[in-house]
């Protein structure tokens, strides 16, 4: 019982809960109206960067969320030209998250890391469509088991300054595997391989390492329409 409390803290989040403790514990001596805002503060940084466990389905071919959030659109998009996929366009799940969601990124299927490309950019709200393109952003592309490719995108958000990626090219990796994070609302895309048809749709909250949003034993090449919340 006691584990459902007390959250792991990514390694991250300490250097700011330092900080705002640090900080409340000085108003609590000497500025005392702060204190209770720098409480809070405090209180919900360790929030922020908590890093629940999380149980990731294990049958072959399923493609995980790779962010907590709300999708804000499922849609064919040319994948980040650093990743030297092409121009053919890759169907894109795109998650929002919020301050209140988890941020830390998993792989979303077994693969191997191929190419990691950081791109610089603008800061525009991570619910902008517009911010895959033009914000800051760490794009990973992956190779499957079975060959096809695949592509993960952490994207900066109008708060988020500081994108955290632990992966290097030729590195394999497992579904569900912890690979970095977001400071503060961001922003996740993940490209489907070719021919693989999403299951989830606008709207939907995603778990990170758990919900399922693909399943590539299943190939639906027919064009699908683009939906976006």
């Amino acid at each position: 019982m006691l584990a459902d409390f007390l959250i792991p803290v990514h390694r991250e989040g300490w250097r700011f809960i330092g900080i705002f403790a640090g900080a409340t514990l000085v108003a609590a001596l000497f500025v005392a109206p702060l204190f209770w805002p720098l409480l809070l503060l405090s209180l919900w940084s360790v929030y922020f960067f908590r890093d629940p466990p999380r149980l990731t389905p294990q049958r072959e071919g399923l493609f995980v969320a790779p962010a907590d959030g709300l999708v804000r659109s499922v849609a064919p998009a040319v994948p980040p030209p650093e990743l030297g996929l092409g121009p053919a366009p890759m169907t894109r799940i795109s998650i929002f998250l919020s301050v209140f969601d988890v941020h830390i990124n998993r792989i979303p299927a077994d693969a191997e890391v191929e190419i990691v490309g950081y791109h610089p950019g603008k800061f525009l709200s991570a619910a902008n469509e517009k911010a895959s393109d033009e914000n800051e952003r760490m794009a990973v592309g992956l190779r499957l088991p079975d060959g096809r490719r695949a592509a993960l995108v952490q994207i900066a958000g109008l708060v988020a300054r500081r994108i955290v990626c632990e992966l290097k090219p030729g590195q394999r990796v497992r579904a569900g595997e912890r690979y970095g994070l977001i400071r503060f609302g961001s922003r996740t895309d993940v490209y489907l391989p070719a021919g693989v048809q999403p299951l989830v749709h606008p709207g939907q909250r995603m778990v990170g390492g758990e919900t399922v949003v693909a399943d590539m034993s299943v190939s639906d090449r027919r064009p699908r329409p683009a939906v976006e919340l």
